[in-house]
């Protein structure tokens, strides 16, 4: 049974001006429901690393990390620092069923990578979201990377596929894993359906953290012969001890 919700049939009024800000209520004036001014306050992630996207004091540098092991995926494409309020909007998107709170962030999210392509960043040809175990979709009832994913394909005009990427086993929540722990319980723990020889595609997810469920996913799509793998997401947590 598919319990996803519908994107369609989700209520959002992106095409009204007159819609009131998610965050402080007042009239947004935009075409989604954010003021400039709550949009301005936004932890907006600047220069970063070139591949993790990681805050840096420059752009375009690469971390020690990823020199000693360079990741599977090309580049990391975020709006913001996880912190407040996006923390809170994801919390309230994935945990509490605000669909808004989601579209919001994808349309923002969407808006940001076409900027990135009018720049010269490389258009992927395929969407696949992060997909979650079935134990954990059966109790959330939804899968929010599958949300974005539909969101961003409508938004960026490319293909978003949600059966190609599978999740082959349940694996302990991630949340209390350290970043070792992290990528043990992610052995062999996703699989792909189909071949992908020379394409380039985009994984998609909320939250990129320690990068392990970015690298797992990476790794397996390029043995299926991805060319480029880059991950789009909402948000980065920082590296630990850092703010």
């Amino acid at each position: 049974m598919n319990c996803q919700p519908h994107w369609k049939m989700l209520v959002y009024k992106c095409s009204l001006i007159n819609q009131s800000c998610l965050l402080c209520d007042e009239p947004a004036e935009q075409a989604y429901p954010l003021c400039v001014a709550c949009e301005q306050e936004l932890p907006w992630l600047g220069d970063q690393r070139l591949h993790c996207a990681l805050p840096l004091p420059m752009a375009g540098l690469t971390c020690a990390s990823c020199y000693r092991r360079a990741p599977a995926f090309e580049q990391v494409i975020a709006l913001w620092h996880f912190g407040f309020p996006v923390d809170t909007l994801i919390s309230r998107f994935k945990h509490n069923r605000q669909w808004p709170m989601g579209r919001l962030m994808a349309e923002l999210l969407g808006h940001g990578l076409l900027h990135r392509f009018a720049e010269g960043l490389p258009r992927p040809d395929l969407l696949l979201p992060v997909p979650l175990a079935k134990r954990r979709l059966r109790e959330r009832g939804f899968n929010q990377a599958q949300m974005l994913g539909r969101w961003l394909s409508s938004r960026l005009g490319v293909g978003c596929d949600e059966r190609l990427l599978l999740r082959t086993r349940d694996t302990p929540a991630q949340q209390q894993l350290g970043a070792r722990a992290r990528r043990r319980n992610l052995r062999q723990a996703f699989a792909v359906t189909g071949r992908l020889e020379g394409k380039h595609v985009a994984i998609v997810d909320d939250v990129l953290t320690t990068g392990a469920t970015a690298q797992a996913v990476a790794e397996v799509l390029r043995r299926a012969g991805a060319r480029r793998v880059d991950v789009y997401c909402l948000a980065r947590t920082p590296k630990p001890g850092h703010v």
